[in-house]
């Protein structure tokens, strides 16, 4: 703890004298226009990042699925294998078979939008994740809980909004505090909690790795050979150990996203409603 603020302490001084450092903002988040200024198609750096994760994973299902086989070859294999994970680990292992079929093609797409989104935080001269910016998150959260609420409604027409609001067993007297509760965290805590949590993930994890390599090239190219230039190999390191980290929060983030939406269905689905 005395390290890190000491190192702290030593950043900030190095910015009062002039020295160069200039610490990650939140204004990052939100970059000038760079295509189509002035018009309702303009573009920034996060969403040509957008733009160019989606073409890319259009690319990979188009081409890798292309001339798919009953013995795959290897490469068939490496495609087909997140796509066997998602199926057999998320949507069936949640759903069931049945419905894993049935909403397959849901859980599927959030799962490698976040995780295709969320791994250009790390990659040269993207180094930002397009799920950085909280509309992206909006969306994919929205569309979950559409699914959630279309799929209760189609399998419990009569019953699913009022045994959600109102929780059989429970005596009447008592659904002046649990239908407001079931109420807000049923229908606005979820998706809220799906944004929020994809969001701030990757918006801290850029805003660290931003630190520790601005730190390095401070006191690298910018503070000149002294003693302090050894601080920059312990922010390099940690900011490639940190590289690394933010690749498994990636990961894992996406199989949050993708998991929390077939547990939502399977709530909806349940035949308690």
């Amino acid at each position: 703890m005395e390290r890190t603020l000491r190192y702290a302490l030593t950043l900030l001084q190095a910015a009062e004298d002039g020295g160069g450092f200039h610490a990650p903002s939140i204004a990052e988040f939100f970059p000038p226009i760079v295509l189509f200024a002035g018009t309702p198609f303009a573009l920034n750096r996060i969403m040509i990042i957008r733009l160019l994760v989606m073409l890319v994973l259009v690319l990979f299902v188009v081409l890798g699925t292309r001339a798919l086989k009953v013995v795959p070859s290897r490469g068939s294999s490496l495609v087909e294998l997140p796509f066997d994970f998602v199926r057999n680990n998320i949507a069936y292992e949640i759903l069931g078979e049945k419905d894993g079929r049935r909403f397959l093609p849901l859980i599927t797409t959030i799962f490698f939008v976040t995780i295709g989104m969320n791994v250009t935080s790390v990659i040269p001269f993207l180094n930002i994740a397009g799920t950085s910016v909280i509309g992206l998150p909006i969306v994919m959260a929205v569309i979950a809980w559409v699914a959630f609420i279309y799929a209760g409604l189609k399998k419990h027409p009569g019953a699913f909004i009022k045994n959600s609001l109102f929780p059989p067993g429970v005596p009447w007297p008592l659904y002046f505090i649990v239908t407001p509760i079931e109420f807000f965290s049923t229908f606005i805590l979820r998706p809220v909690t799906l944004t929020l949590r994809l969001t701030m993930n990757m918006l801290v994890g850029h805003l660290l790795l931003v630190l520790f390599f601005s730190a390095t090239w401070f006191f690298f190219f910018q503070q000149g050979p002294n003693l302090l230039s050894l601080f920059g190999v312990g922010t390099l390191v940690f900011g490639f150990a940190f590289t690394l980290f933010e690749l498994f929060v990636a990961a894992l983030q996406a199989y949050i996203f993708a998991l929390l939406t077939a547990v939502y269905l399977q709530l909806s689905l349940a035949e308690e409603h």
